[in-house]
């Protein structure tokens, strides 16, 4: 009996799932991680903590183990990536996602002053690589950056999408790329352009609208990608933000609230620990985010007082909260400082001038 439980117990340790656990993981204060130079700077009494959770791969075995703990959420493999895309990309799209929010953090930072931050498009940026595609044949990879197509410059997704929709299935292209390097922990640099020679495919049916003007129907050609626009900002000082192992783009507004606080004469928190969490755009609007209950775990356990989230996720977080922490939902960073203005904190001043 005891040899047939240990040969089930060990199948189960090699019977994969295409299923994730998600559990609580950690609430950080983000102060500690900014680094500013070129405008003045100051760190102010209390906390504003990001909070993130932990992604887990299932087997059978920890799939049974991880049902008899509290505060964990079973997702599936088609809830994390677009249909036709591997799971083996979640870790380069958190990290890209990561990147992402702390650029969109560092300018609505600068712009709530009343900065004024030029953007210049910079070509079109690889969210996804379909399995069994052109881009995936020629290697392109997730955090890529697509800077011409032929003699077609590509500044914006929209430009490669519509240089692509014109070329007949099967035509051999030129694609200029900056390929991406991701660090281990995390970090995005970019190498020379370089040329890659791919074959293009006929558009699937099925496929969902590109959403690009002047890009109707099946017809036309197709790479296998999912795309974002790439800007380049110009910041009136130099910020690094150390996320290193953390992905994903929820932090977005921790990031910002913590920048507009250290760039201010006084603190914006009322020096009280805060933990907030939601996506942010350069217009300053705040999306929702996964694990929200599990994150409310996180920032109680971390001894924070007020929780920051998205309108749309209060009564998740709500839900999740126990005694001493108090819910504040929002849908805009302007409405998160008013919402800390009413705890005590201060309206923000810049320690330099904004020009």
């Amino acid at each position: 009996m005891g040899v047939v439980a240990f040969v089930i117990i060990f199948g189960l340790h090699f019977w994969n799932l295409s299923q994730y656990a998600i559990t609580p993981g950690n609430a950080t204060p983000v102060g500690p991680l900014v680094k500013i130079k070129g405008v003045a700077s100051a760190q102010h009494p209390g906390a504003i903590m990001l909070a993130d959770v932990d992604l887990q791969s299932l087997n059978a075995w920890t799939w049974l183990m991880l049902h008899f703990s509290s505060h964990v959420e079973f997702v599936s493999a088609n809830q994390l990536v677009d249909p036709g895309v591997s799971t083996d990309e979640l870790v380069a799209q958190g990290f890209l996602q990561m990147s992402d929010s702390k650029q969109s953090a560092e300018v609505t930072a600068f712009r709530s002053f009343g900065w004024k931050i030029p953007a210049t498009p910079s070509g079109a940026i690889i969210t996804g690589v379909q399995s069994s595609s052109p881009a995936s044949t020629a290697g392109l990879r997730v955090a890529d950056q697509v800077l011409r197509l032929n003699q077609t410059t590509v500044a914006s997704a929209c430009d490669l999408v519509r240089a692509t929709h014109r070329l007949a299935p099967g035509t051999e292209v030129n694609l200029d790329v900056a390929r991406a390097v991701i660090s281990k922990t995390g970090l995005i640099s970019y190498r020379a352009p370089t040329i890659l020679k791919l074959r293009t495919a006929k558009t699937p049916g099925g496929l969902a609208s590109s959403g690009c003007r002047g890009v109707t129907g099946a017809s036309g050609s197709y790479l296998g990608v999912s795309l974002e626009d790439g800007t380049r900002f110009q910041l009136p000082a130099t910020v690094s933000i150390n996320t290193a192992n953390i992905g994903g783009p929820s932090a977005g507004l921790a990031m910002t609230l913590t920048l507009i606080n250290k760039l201010s004469r006084t603190s914006i928190s009322g020096n009280l620990p805060i933990a907030a969490t939601g996506t942010i755009d350069v217009h300053g609007n705040v999306g929702d985010v996964g694990g929200v209950a599990e994150k409310t775990v996180a920032v109680q356990r971390a001894g924070a007082k007020y929780f920051i989230v998205p309108q749309v996720e209060v009564a998740t977080a709500k839900g999740a909260a126990g005694p001493g922490l108090r819910i504040i939902g929002v849908s805009t960073l302007a409405q998160a400082l008013r919402d800390l203005r009413a705890l005590g904190g201060a309206t923000p001043v810049a320690l330099t001038a904004p020009h």
